[in-house]
């Protein structure tokens, strides 16, 4: 490998690996990961839903973005979504609506007849919901290895088990060095390091925006009876719980954040225990197993939006981080825009209605 490219991006999960493909059309690439093969932290361990409203309303853009490009590359099924509510929760069914209502995400109020006909076996105190019928799976894996794939058909040098341990600026660029001993130099440095992402910033010299990694925890059971594979996406309308089939097995989550420092996360006894507790307060069925139980790191910046552009004070560090859960569905627009704001290429269909200013690191002041 030469020992200067064009443009280093640190992190080879689904930001890393995107925006290096969108990238790799104007100039040279690197590809650094610290792990042994890429996507094995947070883009590895998705709940792998596409969801209009995942994220709040100033997501949406990038999502509604992505949607067409998903749908038509196949990496889209189809799955629906409901927001369901008990008494009590009707303050937060309006709530949501509000929101979204102006956002061109399609939802839908439904009552207990179209919640009982969607989730066979849900309890009575469950009577109303909001519908987003164009929820969809997504093939995670097919879509970041098709982002490694084209990104390696354009050049893109992808180097597994190279920690970034030094960033220093040189010249009009960056002299960086890597745990295993490797050196190079690259003119722009990007941030998609995920959890990593402030770590990053230090080792750059650059002031850190508050990005923080949460532990999110997801359990596979087998049930009785196994669920439908058509149900839909379902989420308590307080966000304390989701779960959607996978085949013949459920994936659950209680929906928690706890902050964690970046490292390979792993589930928590007591967070498995929540999350069955949460279930068996929504549906009649029985447990008759935890076959597997694991957690990924959601990097959040301070107001929970995803941070993409320059850095204010060094503009040869390049930020696209802080994408939380959502970064896998807005993947195509969230990295096609990026790119363009780093090579100054105009904008394209995708990316014109989308107001990169809401993410830009600016804003942290």
């Amino acid at each position: 490998m030469s020992k200067h490219v064009d443009i280093a991006v640190i992190g080879a999960g689904i930001a890393g690996a995107s925006i290096a493909a969108e990238l790799a059309a104007h100039g040279s690439v690197l590809l650094a990961e610290a792990e042994q093969f890429p996507g094995y932290h947070a883009t590895g361990r998705s709940a792998a839903f596409w969801d209009e409203c995942y994220g709040g309303p100033k997501v949406v853009p990038l999502t509604l973005a992505s949607g067409p490009w998903l749908r038509q590359g196949g990496f889209l099924g189809p799955r629906g979504a409901l927001h369901i509510a008990r008494d009590g929760q009707e303050d937060a069914l309006d709530a949501f609506e509000r929101a979204f209502a102006d956002t061109g995400a399609t939802i839908e109020r439904v009552g207990r007849a179209e919640m009982e006909a969607l989730v066979p076996g849900i309890l009575p105190e469950w009577h109303t919901a909001i519908r987003e019928p164009l929820c969809a799976d997504i093939d995670v894996a097919a879509l970041h290895q098709h982002y490694l794939a084209a990104g390696k058909r354009g050049g893109v040098k992808l180097l597994t088990g190279h920690r970034l341990v030094y960033a220093e600026r040189s010249g009009e660029g960056w002299l960086l060095a890597f745990e295993n001993g490797t050196e190079v130099t690259a003119g722009t440095l990007v941030n998609a390091a995920g959890a990593w992402a402030d770590e990053v910033a230090r080792i750059a010299g650059c002031r850190p925006v508050g990005i923080t990694p949460y532990r999110r925890t997801v359990v596979q059971l087998r049930t009785d009876p196994a669920p439908d594979p058509t149900l839909p996406l379902v989420l308590g309308i307080d966000g304390s719980f989701y779960f959607k089939p996978d085949g013949a097995r459920m994936w659950l989550s209680p929906h928690d954040e706890t902050p964690s420092a970046a490292c390979d996360v792993a589930a928590e006894e007591i967070d498995v225990a929540i999350a069955i507790d949460r279930f068996q307060q929504v549906v009649g069925w029985r447990i008759e197993a935890v076959e597997r139980k694991w957690a990924g790191l959601r990097s959040f910046a301070p107001d929970r939006l995803p941070v993409y552009g320059p850095d204010p004070d060094m503009p040869r560090f390049f930020w696209f981080a802080g994408q939380g859960g959502f970064g896998i569905q807005t993947a195509p627009a969230a990295a096609r825009l990026a790119a363009q704001l780093l090579t100054g290429e105009g904008r394209d269909g995708m990316t014109a209605a989308i107001d990169a200013g809401v993410y830009s690191p600016a804003r942290f002041g």
